[in-house]
């Protein structure tokens, strides 16, 4: 017991000890919101460009590659949309409220919180799963989210090449495919080149942990309580219990089961708050979404990861 406790704790202490550090910068005034707007930025196009090409280019597919993985998460994440459509359209009468609400129990805070907890149990080398699987996902993601803000807005907006373009350009995706390209083809990055691309690639996850923390707003809960509880318990204990229980059921076991932790476990994405002000959906419900279910994340990811370590699962 002291043993799995011990991983958990190592696993969750330095994420949250980061995102408490960015709180301190935010209430200590360091940065301004509009410096703060700028360096998330600098993360999502530099940083996160970088870590996708390194990781991928570095990764040996046959090691990274997990086609049974892959297809349970794809078809997970559209059962628990499925299940999440039915219950917040039966509960909730407001179309803004609906789509912020789905987007927050769709999309998790996979990058910024579950490759750091990846890396936190496994090491660094471990990293290529993770990485491939954002490969897979993050067109899902952004595409989905897009569709259902867009549909309940009523707007009859949604284009699906527009949205594919949009998904596209995500440094991310270009990132990840350009260093899978790089990989197939076996074209060689010159180390003097590869070498500062590995190292904004190390601190890309404590950089977003930091400004992740130092982004949060406390805005008006009260109004929006009924819905926030639905959010919070679906999106840190109802699905990862239905998701995780199943993939320990059909075998899913290392680093494998971790990724699947960190896909359906972690807490709502970052981005749901500026996708929710840019496309008219309730954004102090999608802004406090992130917050509350990132505060609760540091509890109920210790105790998800405590449950499956001591059962085995990696």
């Amino acid at each position: 017991m002291e043993q799995h406790l011990i991983v958990a704790i190592k696993a969750i202490i330095p994420l949250f000890l980061l995102i408490g550090v960015g709180i301190y910068i935010r209430w200590q005034k360091m940065l301004t919101d509009t410096e703060l707007q700028h360096v998330n930025s600098m993360i999502f196009r530099i940083f996160f460009f970088c870590m996708m090409f390194y990781n991928m280019y570095t990764t040996t597919l046959a090691t990274a590659l997990r086609p049974r993985l892959i297809i349970f998460t794809v078809v997970s994440l559209f059962v628990m949309l499925l299940i999440s459509a039915v219950v917040v359209c039966t509960v909730e009468k407001d179309n803004r409220s609906r789509g912020a609400m789905l987007r927050a129990l769709f999309r998790s805070n996979f990058v910024l919180l579950g490759l750091p907890l990846v890396e936190n149990i496994f090491g660094s080398e471990a990293l290529a799963v993770p990485t491939m699987m954002i490969a897979f996902i993050s067109p899902i993601n952004n595409t989905v989210s897009i569709f259902f803000l867009e549909h309940f807005r009523g707007n009859g907006k949604f284009f699906l090449p527009e949205t594919l373009r949009v998904v596209l350009k995500n440094p991310m995706i270009i990132g990840g495919i350009l260093g899978a390209a790089f990989m197939l083809l076996g074209i060689t990055v010159p180390e003097p080149v590869l070498k500062p691309i590995r190292q904004i690639s190390s601190c890309t996850s404590p950089v977003a942990l930091l400004i992740l923390g130092a982004s949060f707003r406390f805005g008006e809960i009260s109004k929006e309580k009924r819905n926030l509880v639905i959010v919070v318990l679906g999106r840190l204990v109802v699905i990862p219990a239905l998701v995780l229980g199943t993939a320990y059921i059909m075998g899913f076991r290392g680093v494998d089961f971790v990724t699947l932790i960190c896909i359906f476990a972690t807490p709502c994405a970052v981005a749901s708050f500026a996708m929710a002000q840019q496309l008219g959906s309730n954004a102090v419900l999608a802004g406090n979404s992130v917050v509350l279910s990132s505060a609760f994340s540091g509890i109920t990811l210790f105790g998800w990861i405590l449950l499956f370590q001591m059962a085995g699962a990696f």
